[in-house]
């Protein structure tokens, strides 16, 4: 759908009255549909600053259009995967590079950062309890039981739901309620792979590269479990995201001290070209300025 067709449809619904009720519902639909199947417009951007100034207002029309459809998955998804990428991106990122400088301030972008991923996570559930009913009690109830109801078409919900929690995890180590959910978390992303493990060009094992590093129970050593899921990542999206690199530098070379390694990776990370691959242009670019702030980190990361 192009934009010209959105227009007289933003304009009915914006101008429907009581009598004019599934006229707007049909009009809502449409442009849900239109917004829920347009991310490659901000995915192949080469100015991350402008994605910034834009995205929250995307994010908060699709949340308005949720509002007179609540059961849409496409806007649902389109909601998780969008909070989950902008928290990330512009948040988070921003509050790690300035930590050292601004530790208050670091403080309270995190937990601007966090609000956003359970804002997302619970999105993403409602997505799935679209075609699921109950879902997100019965996953709290029993997990592992309650995700053998997902199926193919679910993928994407199951990754950008488990994504975006368990980066509110990861910010909120000091909150036990959240470091309870992880059992959740670990359900939703083992049965996305289950079902897909080609997702998105490898990003459940880009994922899995970090996450292995702190499941906790699982068989054999860490690290080469996160390396298995590494090698299979860069596989499957043929050596053109830089993710994978940034994820294994940061999660495993600093946690066994491989200083060779990590500098290595984040060099190779710098090295491509995102502009050569422009479906995962925008998160190549933000993905190099973290490997510029890892390495510019290396003596901190590493013991003499």
């Amino acid at each position: 759908m192009n934009a010209k067709c959105l227009v007289p449809l933003l304009g009915c619904w914006l101008l429907a009255g009581p009598g004019c009720t599934t006229v707007k519902h049909a009009a809502v639909k449409q442009v849900g549909n239109a917004l829920a199947e347009g991310g490659s417009a901000f995915a192949s951007d080469d100015d991350p600053e402008l994605i910034r100034a834009a995205a929250p207002s995307s994010l908060k029309l699709i949340e308005s259009l949720l509002a007179e459809t609540p059961d849409h998955r496409g806007l649902r998804l389109a909601a998780a995967s969008g909070f989950t990428q902008y928290a990330y991106c512009f948040i988070e990122q921003d509050a790690d590079l300035q930590a050292d400088q601004d530790y208050a301030g670091a403080t309270a972008l995190h937990t601007r950062a966090r609000k956003m991923y359970l804002r997302a996570r619970d999105h993403g559930l409602r997505g799935l309890e679209a075609t699921h009913p109950d879902f997100a009690r019965q996953l709290r109830a029993d997990p592992r039981a309650a995700v053998r109801v997902a199926v193919a078409d679910d993928v994407p919900l199951l990754y950008w739901t488990a994504t975006a929690w368990a980066a509110a995890i990861n910010l909120g180590k000091d909150n036990a309620d959240l470091i309870a959910d992880l059992v959740p978390v670990e359900a939703l992303i083992d049965r996305a792979l289950e079902l897909d493990e080609g997702y998105d060009s490898g990003a459940i094992h880009a994922f899995l590269i970090t996450y292995e590093m702190s499941r906790r129970g699982a068989p054999g050593d860490p690290a080469v479990r996160a390396r298995r899921h590494f090698d299979r990542a860069m596989e499957l999206n043929h050596g053109t995201q830089i993710a994978p690199l940034v994820s294994l530098a940061e999660a495993v070379a600093v946690a066994q001290q491989n200083r060779a390694e990590f500098t290595a990776l984040l060099q190779r990370a710098l090295a491509l070209d995102p502009a050569a691959h422009p479906a995962t242009q925008l998160a190549n670019l933000v993905m190099q300025r973290r490997a510029r702030w890892l390495l510019a980190r290396t003596d901190e990361l590493f013991l003499p």
